[in-house]
């Protein structure tokens, strides 16, 4: 029902942006299927590779682990994966809810999609060459080192 709305104000403000300035809607348009186009195989190869782990864990390994009885094991094995993959936000937190349908721990689930989100260990020589060695080493640090915070908190708050 929400998406609904959503896809019917976009389709609302598009009819009305194409009403008042149909040569820049057209542009905008031109613009967002060229971007959509060249993310599209990036996207399409991370959902393949995130259905096929999916197919292939069965609840019980994904508890065995990463399940809520892993402990630290399982949030720093979760922590490392999140830390090296590279991967959108559109894609993590629907692998977040499917892992945790399948048995996936809450805290390992929250420090998995903090160190996704925060920790750029694929992305760590470009961020070196603007801002430095230093500050990368030391903002991923304490990234890694807050994403256990979020986690601890949020396993405190839901259970």
């Amino acid at each position: 029902m929400f998406a609904i709305g959503l896809y019917s104000i976009s389709i609302v403000l598009l009819i009305i942006s194409f009403i008042k300035d149909k040569q820049k809607t057209r542009m905008a348009l031109n613009k967002s299927w060229k971007s959509f186009i060249s993310i599209l195989p990036a996207f399409a190869g991370v959902l393949a590779l995130v259905g096929l782990v999916l197919t292939i864990l069965t609840p019980e390994i994904i508890s065995g682990i990463i399940g809520a009885n892993t402990g630290i094991i399982g949030m720093i094995v979760t922590s490392i994966i999140g830390a090296i993959t590279l991967i959108p936000g559109f894609v993590a937190f629907p692998l977040a809810a499917s892992l945790l349908q399948k048995g996936a721990g809450v805290m390992q689930i929250a420090v998995f999609v903090s160190t996704l989100m925060m920790v750029g260990f694929v992305t760590m020589p470009l961020e070196m060459k603007y801002f430095g060695k230093k500050e990368t080493i030391l903002r991923n640090l304490f990234a890694y080192i807050f994403s256990f915070i979020v986690a601890f908190v949020i396993g405190m708050v839901v259970s």
